[in-house]
């Protein structure tokens, strides 16, 4: 009974409702699957494609001094030039290969390491993938300094102008940085690389005029600016091999502090790695190796470009292989360049820096184009 008079109802708690049976969705769409990181390979896959690319790395650099001693000027059979590596009798062939073609090999072999681990180092400390010692003004500003040494000062021993080679190789390293920073606290690649360009053409364009100026004293360096491994002596090549070995030596000891800089500055010293210090020996080590490698050939462009990366299809981001790699391949791509500028100009020869800028020059544009790989 319901009215104003009736009495209330008891109160009664409120009955739960069914439980909703669930319902399968009607939609189709499903959430997209993110795709593997390219470098979440295993370790036991990416060991073994390490090993693998060592011993490819190490066939090929075998194979490529064994070429840089059988093909010449003077055609030598392959018998001929084996049995002269192993019996020095003073014969013409026996003379052929220790005096001419077997230092030129070391040489290739000492100045392609050089050149090799410099640029891996330059792309390390910048984490610029476009650099390289050549294209960033090194080797110009080594080349312009040994210019002025041999004609402002007289130097004709590379006793003397090793030190000029240094000195400009390190000017122009931080200079290129002062100018591609602009004042900015980050370095972007596209800018280094301007600056680079823009600085080696300016000191290869003043070591041209300086030469034009004085034809008969630069008349020797005419070779040594395109970049020639030939014509150097042992001894030219015992005055350098010290420097190069320390900057060798460097760039290993630094290898585990550039995978930290790698992260970027403030978690590479949240890790404990002393960024300056890092960066300082890291210059160094550029300046002794480029520095040194300039005095014995005026310069090999691309090189420092072009090894790095290879290595990385191998060894993945880690320095310390990078830097094994890329000491172990650069030697073999000069002595490689160097054989094909021989045997495509025989009797006479094209220099190994116009061969490796032939083929370092579409490598570059490739990685420019490449965003990915040049993080332009």
């Amino acid at each position: 009974m319901s009215g104003p008079g009736a009495p209330p109802r008891p109160w009664s708690p409120p009955r739960p409702l069914p439980a909703r049976k669930a319902v399968p969705p009607t939609s189709t769409h499903q959430p997209p699957v993110q795709p593997a990181l390219p470098d979440a390979v295993p370790a036991p896959s990416l060991y073994r494609r390490r090993a693998v690319g060592l011993l490819v790395i190490l066939a090929a650099l075998g194979i490529a001094g064994l070429l840089s001693i059988a093909f010449g000027a003077n055609p030598l059979s392959l018998p001929t030039v084996w049995g002269a590596l192993w019996e020095r009798d003073g014969s013409e062939a026996s003379n052929i290969v220790w005096t001419v073609r077997l230092p030129r090999t070391l040489l290739g072999v000492l100045v392609g390491a050089a050149f090799g681990v410099a640029g891996a180092l330059i792309q390390a400390l910048t984490r610029n993938p476009l650099a390289d010692p050549g294209i960033l003004g090194v080797n110009d500003g080594a080349r312009f300094a040994v210019t002025v040494g041999v004609g402002f000062f007289g130097l004709t021993s590379i006793n003397g102008y090793i030190w000029f080679a240094f000195l400009g190789a390190a000017a122009a390293t931080v200079l290129v940085f002062l100018i591609g920073s602009a004042g900015r606290g980050s370095v972007s690649p596209e800018t280094l690389v301007l600056a680079g360009v823009a600085l080696g053409a300016v000191l290869s364009g003043l070591s041209r005029f300086l030469t034009l100026i004085n034809e008969e004293t630069f008349r020797a360096m005419n070779l040594w600016g395109l970049g020639s491994i030939a014509g150097t002596g042992p001894d030219e090549i015992l005055a350098v091999l010290p420097f190069i070995l320390l900057g060798l030596l460097i760039a290993i000891l630094l290898a585990g502090s550039l995978n930290s800089i790698a992260l970027g500055d403030d978690l590479a010293a949240s890790l404990g790695t002393k960024v300056g210090r890092t960066r300082v020996l890291g210059v160094v080590a550029v300046t002794l190796l480029a520095g040194g490698a300039t005095a014995l050939t005026g310069g090999i462009a691309f090189v420092g470009l072009m090894v790095p990366h290879v290595a990385r299809w191998f060894t993945g981001p880690d320095q310390r292989w990078i830097i094994l790699y890329s000491a172990l391949a650069a030697p073999a791509l000069v002595l490689g360049a160097d054989v094909v500028g021989r045997v495509i100009a025989r009797p006479g020869e094209i220099e190994v820096g116009i061969v490796t800028a032939v083929i370092g020059a579409p490598v570059l544009i490739a990685l420019v184009r490449r965003r990915i790989a040049s993080g332009l």
